[in-house]
């Protein structure tokens, strides 16, 4: 809902650059929560855990993808964190690598999410197997609740905390184009 949220407001980024920025930084815990969770079981099944092991790798496309996913989300929020820093009046190059890491994001997130849905298919007891429900009703899943919550929090806390830095960029007049002369 948070990347939904964030992808509504780029058509129409001038009004809506403070939910641009503020759901952008909320994101920030839950995408590195998420990173890190991924990251694990990736080390764990390359450790050879017999758990890991047992329910095997992930489709090779999604393994081929996941560099590009996981670099491009990283170049997605380091340049939109970079942009809040510089602000808008020293925003290039940063403007142009956000708006390409972004592009590159999005075409490998689109194939990650379509690679995934059969998988979303059966946990939902749409494929017509046994449903099952591996996150919240399985041991473990208290730890999952709290650790997503926290994510969320500390997004959220972060986004509050950098409210003032938004100025720069909600001022009248930042999206126009301006020539400098040298």
């Amino acid at each position: 809902m948070l990347l939904a949220a964030i992808g509504l407001t780029i058509p129409q980024l001038r009004p809506f650059i403070w939910m641009h920025l503020f759901v952008g930084l909320l994101l920030i815990g839950p995408v590195l929560l998420k990173m890190a969770s991924t990251g694990y079981r990736f080390v764990r099944y390359y450790a050879h855990n017999a758990e890991y092991r047992r329910k095997g790798p992930p489709d090779i496309a999604l393994r081929l993808i996941a560099p590009i996913v996981v670099l491009s989300t990283i170049g997605v929020f380091l340049t939109g964190i970079g942009l809040l820093i510089v602000g808008p009046t020293d925003r290039n190059p940063m403007l142009l690598l956000h708006k390409l890491t972004f592009i590159v994001w999005v075409v490998f997130m689109s194939l990650h999410v379509l690679g995934h849905l059969p998988a979303v298919a059966r946990a939902l007891g749409m494929s017509g197997r046994k449903k099952t429900d591996r996150f919240w009703g399985t041991p473990g899943s208290a730890g999952r609740w709290i650790a997503l919550t926290s994510a969320i929090v500390g997004g959220l806390v972060l986004a509050v905390v950098l409210i003032p830095d938004f100025a720069a960029w909600t001022s009248h007049g930042v999206f126009l184009h301006h020539h400098h002369d040298h």
